[in-house]
């Protein structure tokens, strides 16, 4: 009889170690297993499939062997001692602790530790006794069913058709910083966050963009050729804002012609404009690059007025980082003073200078430094005026048109490193 309990005992530490391994495996872990055709990991993936089925099979085995391990306590006392109340209740004590222990605790404990090396073996016990409970697992499903409808409980027993949302996306990558390089775990996670950046966080604004005045002198557009630092060029008739092209550089040298440029082949070698509404997600618009074979568009607002232009880089840049060489004309947008301050551009992008200088200046609704410094002043400031946003000291330079051109800010100050 004691080798009939000991076995009951096994049997009860069996059923709360399959429960806990299984509830606490490695989704993740489980599904890239099953991709490499791990016949354990199959099984496993269709018990969890059926949650309900497996829950109920495990709890009817546990209890049904906890019920003949007490059973079998009784008898054996009975034998021992007889009719003797202290020892059948010392005894009912006993066994209770020695199953909360030995058939509880534990198992679970290791379960939790190690719930692959638990659930994988432990499936080709469970699958059987699924089959073998499914009678008396089916009606108490049935009437637990009817209970959870009662009280208008949904519930979703197949694990697998749960999807995850970006928050929790971001959450694993970050979770997996112990096996992933810094420098990966950031591009993922700037991956993860295209979707919620639009093209008018990271285009270049209208008043920054080189083109090509269609109408200008042949010699003056072939000088700015020429000196140009881009592969594309948007080109437009008598304002900036109406775009009629996008020339690449690439096909202009045919046209040069004893020193000169011809306009009229330059219109017909024009290709058409693309515009985008500001409004559209970073990740949909690269997928639009790569469908409509295209490295540049123009952002427009809701009324059709051109913004800026993103290109396919400027999208890049928010996944990998600064990968390219900038433009003379764009070299002078960081001083570095001696002080350790910084001298900026008042149009200079707000992700920019949080991505190039290690800033973290808010994001939420201005996109330029001059627009953060407008939004929290509420009036257009005078040179001189100093103000603190983010806790970073901010000192105005320059002012013209009503534009802040040139900033100041001390991005090392006390307190900076504990908020970063």
């Amino acid at each position: 009889m004691f080798g009939i309990l000991l076995l009951l005992l096994v049997c009860s530490a069996f059923f709360s170690g399959s429960e806990t391994s299984m509830m606490a495996i490695n989704r993740y872990r489980l599904n890239a297993l099953v991709r490499k055709g791990n016949r354990s990991a199959k099984l496993v993936n269709n018990l969890l499939g059926k949650v309900d089925k497996l829950l109920g099979s495990i709890l009817f085995g546990n209890t049904l062997v906890n019920v003949a391990a007490a059973a079998v306590a009784n008898i054996i006392i009975l034998r021992l001692f007889g009719q003797n109340d202290w020892a059948i209740l010392l005894g009912t004590l006993a066994l209770t602790f020695v199953i909360v222990i030995f058939s509880e605790i534990m198992p679970k404990i290791v379960a939790a530790s190690h719930p692959e090396r638990i659930a994988l073996p432990a499936s080709y016990v469970l699958a059987p006794l699924i089959t073998l409970f499914y009678p008396v697992v089916s009606v108490a499903t049935a009437l637990v069913k009817g209970f959870l409808w009662l009280f208008r409980i949904k519930i979703e027993t197949d694990q697998s058709k749960q999807k995850m949302t970006l928050e929790e996306l971001r959450g694993l990558v970050l979770d997996a910083e112990h096996f992933l390089p810094r420098r990966h775990q950031k591009m993922l996670l700037n991956l993860v966050d295209l979707e919620r950046i639009t093209v008018n966080d990271v285009m270049i604004p209208r008043n920054q963009i080189e083109a090509l005045d269609i109408n200008a002198d042949a010699d003056e557009l072939r000088q700015q050729i020429v000196t140009c630092h881009h592969t594309l060029l948007p080109v437009y008739a008598d304002a900036p804002s109406n775009i009629i092209g996008i020339l690449h550089i690439k096909r202009v040298p045919a046209l040069f012609q004893e020193n000169t440029l011809d306009v009229a082949q330059l219109r017909e070698i024009l290709n058409a404009p693309y515009f985008i509404p500001s409004d559209t997600p970073l990740l949909k618009q690269l997928q639009q690059f790569q469908e409509r074979h295209a490295r540049l568009g123009l952002v427009v607002d809701e009324y059709g007025e051109l913004l800026g232009l993103v290109t396919l880089e400027n999208i890049l840049e928010e996944i990998v980082g600064e990968f390219t060489t900038q433009s003379p004309a764009q070299t002078g947008k960081f001083l570095r003073q001696e002080d350790g301050s910084f001298l900026l551009e008042g149009g200079s992008s707000l992700r920019e200078l949080n991505r190039k200088l290690g800033l973290h200046l808010p994001l939420d609704s201005a996109k330029t430094l001059n627009g953060l410094i407008l939004e929290h002043l509420e009036d257009i400031p005078e040179a001189g005026t100093s103000l603190k946003i983010a806790e970073y000291p901010i000192e105005i330079i320059q002012v013209q048109d009503r534009i802040v051109k040139v900033a100041r800010i001390f991005p090392e100050q006390p307190g900076i490193q504990n908020d970063s």
